[in-house]
């Protein structure tokens, strides 16, 4: 997957047109135009306020695709048991949120609802 497949997943996995991604991001529709058609490659202030406005995105998989999570990142059944409850070093810290990416370049969120 390319950047700019990356970028058409991103725009359809939240349901925008280009323009309402432009709009949300902060730019102008001309400028998605370009970058989706390959006639401009992405600037770094356009991936950061994509990455502002979508903070469950990744900077390294919308960068380069790399979907690799450490293997100490990796929650066992037991481990996500446990995280749910507060650390004793931060008792405000809580899991919100987990994200599951795979080999074929999806993902999946996890939301904890208290």
């Amino acid at each position: 997957m390319e950047l700019i497949d990356r970028f058409k997943y991103l725009i359809k996995l939240n349901n925008l047109s280009a323009s309402a991604f432009a709009e949300k991001v902060g730019v102008q529709p001309s400028s998605i135009s370009h970058v989706l058609s390959g006639r401009n490659k992405p600037s770094l202030e356009f991936v950061q306020k994509v990455l502002a406005k979508f903070p469950n995105v990744s900077a390294d998989w919308l960068l380069t695709g790399n979907t690799k999570v450490k293997e100490s990142n990796i929650a066992t059944p037991k481990e996500e048991t446990i995280s749910h409850t507060p650390t004793p070093q931060n008792p405000k810290k809580r899991i919100k949120k987990i994200m599951i990416f795979y080999t074929d370049n999806t993902f999946e969120e996890v939301i904890k609802n208290d």
